[in-house]
Order: C-alpha cells, then sequence, then structure tokens
C-alpha cells in the first residue's frame, strides 16, 4: 500500500485557515453574545478539531479501522459528556439550605 501524497499547499490552506479561526476564536471573545458565546466558541472549536484530525493526523486518507477507533472515542466523549451535563443540569432538584438572617442572632448583653 502506497501512501498517500498530500500536496504542501494543502497543509498551508489548513494552517492559515486554523489561524483565520483562532483570530475568530479570539475576537467573538470580545463580542457579548450573551448565552451563544459558548455555543460559538465550542462550534469554531469543533470546526478547528476536525481541520487538525483530517488532515495533519492523516485520518482523511485512513483505513476504515482507524476511522471506527476515532469514532469510538468520540462516542465515548457524548457519553461522558451526557452523564456529566445529566449530573449539572439536575442539581436545583436539591433544596438550598438558607442562610443566617442577621435579625435573628441573639447578641449577648
Amino acid at each position: 500500500m502506497s501512501p498517500h501524497v498530500v500536496p504542501a499547499r494543502v497543509y498551508v490552506g489548513v494552517f492559515v485557515t486554523l489561524l483565520f479561526l483562532t483570530g475568530l476564536t479570539t475576537a467573538v471573545a470580545f463580542v457579548d453574545l450573551g448565552a451563544l458565546n459558548t455555543v460559538v466558541a465550542l462550534a469554531i472549536a469543533v470546526v478547528k478539531m476536525l481541520l487538525v484530525i483530517l488532515f495533519f493526523m492523516h485520518v482523511r486518507n485512513s483505513s476504515g479501522l482507524t476511522r471506527i477507533v476515532i469514532l469510538a472515542g468520540f462516542f465515548w466523549l457524548a457519553i461522558l459528556v451526557t452523564l456529566t451535563l445529566s449530573d449539572v443540569l439536575t442539581r436545583q432538584w436539591t433544596p438550598r439550605p438558607s442562610g443566617w438572617d442577621a435579625s435573628e442572632v441573639v447578641t449577648p448583653r
């Protein structure tokens, strides 16, 4: 099996795209988008991750077994994120203790 040769032009293009996306991430950090700040930052991060995996890790031209292993890793990540979010999003179910009330404190005479 002969190795797949990728032109240097592709690597330079991906590198420039990654630099642009990094600048975009920094620019978006200074803009108040409300609840969408995290969503936009994660979307940009996923695009950068896909570029690195597909081109620099050569998964784009790899065998089926490599792709299955990578998909299994993403599936495991999805399980971990789901379990973490199920914990975080259900924390309001537990009662919160009330704090000290200054009017109820008896001071010694």
